[in-house]
């Protein structure tokens, strides 16, 4: 397995996972709203996207986000998806992916690297806490619909 950063020339194979990976969290399937979004992502540079090949086939990836910490002066990184190929899971993509995320978090100086997920999805649970994401008791999550 082999994780490089996507390009332009990914868009098409990272929109139908991250079609997929909306459709896991009770999402309408939408390829071109996906297609767009990630379209604009890569082209606006505002979110780094790895992918996971497995004989040159990508069967997953994971979207960080910039984020900053006031308190701690530094850039952080949202790890905001995650997502493998129901068949491929339990091979370590998921690790991978988390193992590259981590990496480019440190090297672009990032004071931390955080994530967040359903309260059912256990799986993901048990491999963020084996990889040593830590969950946050100290403070709570407000989202306000805009």
């Amino acid at each position: 397995m082999d994780v490089i950063q996507a390009t332009e020339l990914h868009t098409n194979e990272v929109a139908v996972l991250f079609d997929a990976y909306r459709s896991y969290y009770d999402q309408a399937p939408d390829f071109k709203g996906a297609l767009d979004f990630i379209t604009e992502r890569i082209a606006q540079k505002d979110s780094v996207i790895f992918v996971v090949l497995l004989d040159a086939e990508i069967i997953g990836f994971t979207q960080l986000y910039p984020i900053f910490t006031s308190l701690g002066m530094k850039r952080g990184w949202l790890l905001n998806d995650l997502y493998v190929l129901e068949e491929h899971r339990g091979m370590g993509a998921g690790k991978a992916l988390l193992d590259r995320a981590a990496a480019y978090g440190k090297s672009t100086n990032a004071a931390w690297l955080m994530l967040q997920t359903y309260i059912a999805n256990t799986g993901a649970q048990k491999l963020y806490e084996k990889e040593g994401f830590k969950k946050d008791t100290n403070s709570y999550y407000y989202y306000k619909a805009l």
